[in-house]
């Protein structure tokens, strides 16, 4: 069972759970896009400009990068806790991993609400 401060989740169940839900997402977010390019005739920017603004492809977008964010942090924690064994080198190697998904749900979050 996973008890570490770093883990997601409570334990590994939780961890999996996450997983799960976060590929759900992506996946539904993979179709929302899919189904807008389908339906579309043609797509040009006053389109796609507009297709981002609506408040549900913002709030879908951010839910979807956030999902991807959980998604990368489970699994680059389970690579980095199974691979990288001296604890300095882990720890440093997971505190990269955190800010950079950080900056990344920062700048999305900035990149979303502006348009």
């Amino acid at each position: 069972m996973v008890s570490n401060a770093s883990a997601l989740g409570r334990n590994g169940v939780h961890d999996w759970l996450l997983l799960r839900a976060s590929a759900i997402v992506i996946f539904l977010y993979v179709l929302y896009i899919v189904g807008f390019i389908a339906i579309a005739p043609d797509i040009t920017y006053e389109i796609w400009h507009n297709f981002f603004a609506l408040i549900f492809t913002k709030v879908f977008t951010l839910l979807t990068l956030l999902s991807i964010l959980v998604h990368a942090w489970i699994g680059l924690w389970q690579v980095l806790t199974d691979y990288v064994k001296p604890l300095a080198l882990r720890l440093v190697l997971q505190l990269m991993v955190v800010i950079t998904l950080l900056v990344y749900l920062l700048y999305g979050t900035i990149v979303m609400w502006s348009v």
